[in-house]
């Protein structure tokens, strides 16, 4: 394990390198400092796939991720959009994890070079990021909660031009408009409850946006 600030830099600079050699849409398979990455991730998803708490897989996750900071620090510095398996897991993990800003930092620089999931996610780069944002952003709002809106706000920025299930952009959609309404931004609000019903009719909205066309509507202002 990468202990000194010699020894983080040094591997910071390999994965810089190894990034910046590949071309984009290529794969880094090959370059020895990536394949040392990949057979680290590999036996991490060993251990996870032997836990079957989720609770404690999340627990383990955070105790690994920071092995991988470094090669996220060189991906990112000098990467040239080559496909990278340990970059792309690395980023859901965070997100697994509730580490959403850190996710779509690394989630910008993946979706710019389209860089694609391991084919066990079953869904595309901008389904997994959409979906797992907001179904954590609803689960704290069903409680009661705020999430914050910058971070939604990123997320429908970092992929609306982007392809995915209606469903999916729905539920950020949805997301949204609970934080707008919170901030009395209420036509905003609206908006975006709007969308969401028109992409899902089931997504659970209905009643919302009768209130909050009562609210706008003119004497109630």
């Amino acid at each position: 394990m990468v202990t000194t600030p010699a020894q983080r830099r040094f591997a910071t600079v390999m994965a810089a390198r190894a990034s910046a050699a590949a071309e984009p849409g290529q794969s880094l398979a090959g370059s020895n400092a990536y394949e040392l990455m990949l057979a680290k991730l590999y036996d991490d998803k060993r251990r996870l796939k032997e836990i079957q708490s989720v609770e404690r897989k999340i627990e383990v996750k955070r105790e690994i991720l920071p092995d991988y900071d470094n090669w996220v620090a060189g991906a990112l510095e000098q990467g040239q959009g080559a496909q990278d398996e340990v970059l792309v897991t690395v980023m859901v993990w965070r997100m697994d994890v509730g580490d959403f800003e850190e996710a779509l930092r690394i989630a910008s620089y993946v979706v710019k070079h389209d860089l694609v999931l391991p084919d066990q996610y079953e869904r595309n780069v901008q389904t997994v990021i959409v979906d797992e944002i907001s179904e954590a952003a609803l689960a704290v709002q069903k409680d009661g909660q705020t999430f914050p809106y910058n971070l939604l706000w990123e997320t429908m920025s970092l992929t609306e031009k982007l392809d995915m299930p209606d469903q999916a952009r729905a539920k950020l959609h949805k997301a949204m408009g609970y934080e707008l309404r919170l901030a009395n931004q209420l036509p905003e609000a609206l908006e975006h409850y709007e969308r969401a019903l028109t992409l899902n009719e089931k997504i659970g909205v209905k009643v919302i946006i009768k209130e909050l066309q009562a609210e706008i509507a003119p004497g109630n202002a």
